[in-house]
């Protein structure tokens, strides 16, 4: 029996009524807030971030930019340092822990005091000699610590302070005493008994130097030397005299200094003139002319750490740095670096800081400065006193100082200066460094030596770079682009569909493998065969417009064997068998053209050649690029609407002439957002870089050398600085460019997209 049929409900009965749909409005409103809010939160929470990376690195790096400052804790006058005036105080020292301090006096007693207070820790003396007096001082450069005293009678002592530390009972105990690295007798230097008026005391590697000037005008050059006996623990001192040309007739000597390998000594002489003499072999002494100094009359001449540049300052206050640099005929002469911000008073006094090219300078009106030879940093001038400045004293760790000026007060200070080695000007502009023959732009920003001067210019990592970026770019743009103009518009979809994930998947290659067989294997290989890859460079295109050309003019009966759309299978084989000649050939075209040895060739026509080079940084870092480059600018030349493309074809234009006619502009936003992507990935890469490349900071863009990028100098520097150090804060710098870079760069790529989809968006 059939089933009664039933009416169908009414229409208006699968309707929602007013209550359902007010309800399905309110969800719908709900969604579309709940999606609103969350996009904006999303896009706010990117923002937020960015900005946090950008706080975070600007307070990593503001300490680098602040000035030094010296906070005074106390002064008082000390029995000890009052300056009698047949008694001054000559020189003034601060030890490491900076609890206690020493004063040389003029008459050879040496005073170990307590900082905070001024009491007595120890008294010590200088050997008197029989009959004589002391007629002169001299320090060495502070790493070292010498003290030289002249006698009237032409002997010399050596002494040096010593700080011995121990912790009985877990307190930290510092023990001070005074040693004598030539003996606790004076020496006698000058074999005539003439009183040493100017003297210069420095410690080599082989034993002390000393260079004196007699009452009667002769220049003295003492070499000393120890030697222990194994046997009976006595300890032997070798001495010899040489004596040096005289200075220029007329000229009486201000200040006398002597490098630490003994091989110069400057005068620096009543004239303002700066005398070189070369020392190097003392038996045949060569006297560069003398060098004049302007701006006023020399008062101080000391030698920064290291020994190779000096600090000059004059009767007016003014400050200025001088070099030894090789002339054309490889001799040494005296050459003006730079100068710094003058004082207001003579300059009294001038420090060097213990271990960096940094130095105090006080004037006669009571003024100090910090300055920082390198960066050229003027860090602090400041009115310390109402009188003249007559010692200074920094600790070695730079965070305190010991001012003493005429009246025998001395002023204890906590000093901050943490970073005076960096400035704008010696991270973007070319340095003249310690032992170069003119200003360059190097990074080098740690040696195994405690005397090195720390080189951190950007340019070389920029330009590193930058080429790094502009070579696998000049490789990936046009693989990428055009294969991806072919892929999207010849292809047929069948092939299209196996070669886009093809590609697409090279981007999930570790950089890291890319990297290491670009180091180990690409790079020799490019080495040993570079006829093959120079051919491969000029024979592969034509190749393959020979092979299409002949492929245009064979017959219908063959072309229409291969499905259109695949035609680009045809040039595998000629392909191949291309760099299989090139590679099988290249021993033969180096030998007939390059004497067998292209790399050769190239070192002699001045061309520098390193196996790790921007050539195999751009194949191998294109490599990684062109799947970016690729993906994008596929999709923009597929999403270009088939309507201008078959509106072109109707009008009789041919596929290439709609090609460059209509696609490519249509697409043109996005094939540029695609090369500036790739751009930005080549300029972040940092394995590839780090591995496939020297790693050299080099200045240029010889493709056949290598280079440091920033990245991957942070990657291998970072770990191994010192938290909060001048070097870690820097490479936080480096990071902040490179994220301004990336950043200018992107911003930018993103207006002229825009203008270009502006442009053609009426097609």
């Amino acid at each position: 029996m059939s089933e009664p049929i039933t009416a169908a409900k009414p229409i208006q009965s699968l309707m929602p009524n007013r209550e359902q749909r007010s309800k399905l409005r309110s969800i719908r409103k709900f969604k579309d807030q709940l999606s609103r809010y969350g996009v904006m939160s999303a896009g706010l929470a990117v923002v937020f971030s960015l900005g946090l990376i950008f706080f975070y690195l600007f307070s990593e790096i503001a300490p680098l930019f602040r000035g030094a400052s010296v906070e005074p804790i106390h002064s008082y006058t000390s029995a000890q340092l009052q300056q009698q005036a047949t008694d001054p105080t000559e020189h003034l020292t601060l030890e490491r822990y900076e609890e206690i301090g020493a004063s040389f006096k003029r008459s050879g007693a040496v005073h170990f005091f307590n900082v905070s207070d001024g009491s007595q820790v120890l008294n010590a003396q200088v050997p008197h000699a029989t009959d004589a007096s002391f007629t002169s001082i001299a320090t060495s450069t502070p790493d070292y610590g010498l003290v030289a005293y002249g006698y009237s009678n032409g002997q010399v002592a050596v002494i040096k302070a010593d700080y011995a530390l121990s912790y009985p009972q877990d307190k930290r105990q510092i023990t001070p005493s005074l040693l004598f690295p030539l003996g606790d007798a004076p020496l006698q230097l000058d074999e005539q008994g003439s009183a040493l008026t100017q003297l210069a005391v420095q410690e080599t590697g082989s034993g002390i130097v000393l260079a004196a000037m007699t009452a009667d005008q002769r220049l003295l050059l003492a070499i000393y030397s120890s030697s222990h006996n194994m046997i009976t623990g006595d300890v032997s001192i070798n001495q010899e005299v040489f004596p040096l040309p005289p200075l220029p007739a007329g000229s009486k000597p201000i200040a006398i200094q002597i490098d630490d390998r003994a091989q110069h000594i400057v005068i620096a002489t009543d004239q303002s003139q700066l005398v070189l003499y070369n020392v190097i072999n003392p038996s045949d002494v060569k006297v560069q002319p003398p060098v004049v100094i302007g701006d006023g009359k020399i008062t101080r001449m000391e030698f920064l750490v290291g020994t190779a540049s000096l600090i000059i300052g004059t009767d007016k206050g003014a400050l200025s740095q001088w070099f030894l640099v090789r002339n054309p005929d490889n001799i040494y002469e005296l050459k003006y670096v730079r100068g710094f911000e003058a004082l207001a008073g003579a300059i009294t006094r001038i420090t060097p800081e213990h271990a960096r090219r940094g130095f105090w300078a006080g004037d006669d009106k009571g003024n100090i400065g910090i300055y920082y030879a390198t960066s050229q940093r003027t860090l602090l001038i400041e009115s310390v006193s109402d009188h003249p400045i007559k010692q200074l004293a920094i600790s070695p760790i730079h965070n305190r100082s010991l001012l003493l000026d005429e009246t025998d007060t001395l002023s204890v200070a906590n000093v901050w200066n943490k970073h005076p080695e960096v400035s704008f000007s010696s991270l973007w502009k070319k340095v003249w460094y310690e032992g170069r023959d003119a200003p360059e732009y190097i990074w080098q920003a740690s040696s195994g030596s405690d005397n090195f001067e720390p080189k951190m210019s950007f340019v070389p990592l920029s330009i590193g770079t930058l080429k790094a970026a502009f070579f696998a770019i000049l490789f990936a743009v046009p693989l990428g682009v055009m294969g991806a103009i072919y892929t999207a518009y010849f292809m047929t979809p069948k092939l299209r569909g196996i070669v886009k994930p093809t590609i697409e998947i090279m981007a999930a290659l570790p950089t890291v493998i890319l990297g290491f067989l670009a180091g180990l294997w690409l790079a020799p290989f490019i080495e040993n065969h570079l006829p093959a890859i120079f051919s491969i460079l000029i024979l592969l295109p034509v190749v393959m417009l020979i092979t299409g050309y002949a492929w245009s003019r064979c017959p219908d009966s063959l072309r229409n064997r291969v499905p259109e759309g695949w035609e680009a299978v045809i040039l595998v084989l000629p392909i191949i068998l291309t760099v299989w000649a090139c590679v099988a050939a290249s021993p033969l075209a180096e030998i007939w053209f390059f004497d067998g040895s292209m790399r050769q060739w190239f070192t002699e026509n001045g061309i520098s050649y390193s196996q790790r080079n921007a050539l195999v940084v751009g194949i191998v870092m294109g490599f990684a690029v062109i799947p970016t480059i690729f993906s994008i600018a596929e999709d923009a030349v597929f999403s270009v609407p088939r309507h201008l493309t078959q509106g072109s074809l109707a009008l009789g234009a041919t596929r290439w002439q709609t090609v460059v006619g209509v696609v490519l502009p249509t697409a043109s936003p996005g094939i540029f957002s695609a090369v500036m992507m790739g751009f930005g990935r080549a300029v972040g890469e940092t394995m590839i870089v780090l591995m496939a490349t020297g790693n050299s900071p080099v200045v240029n863009f010889n493709i056949f050398e290598g280079m440091r990028t920033l990245s991957a100098n942070i990657a291998v520097e970072l770990p191994e600085t010192a938290v909060a150090s001048t070097h870690f804060r820097v490479l936080f710098l480096a990071a902040l460019v490179l994220l301004a870079l990336t950043f200018v760069v992107n911003t930018l790529a993103e207006v002229i997209r825009q203008r270009l989809r502006q442009r053609y968006s009426n097609l």
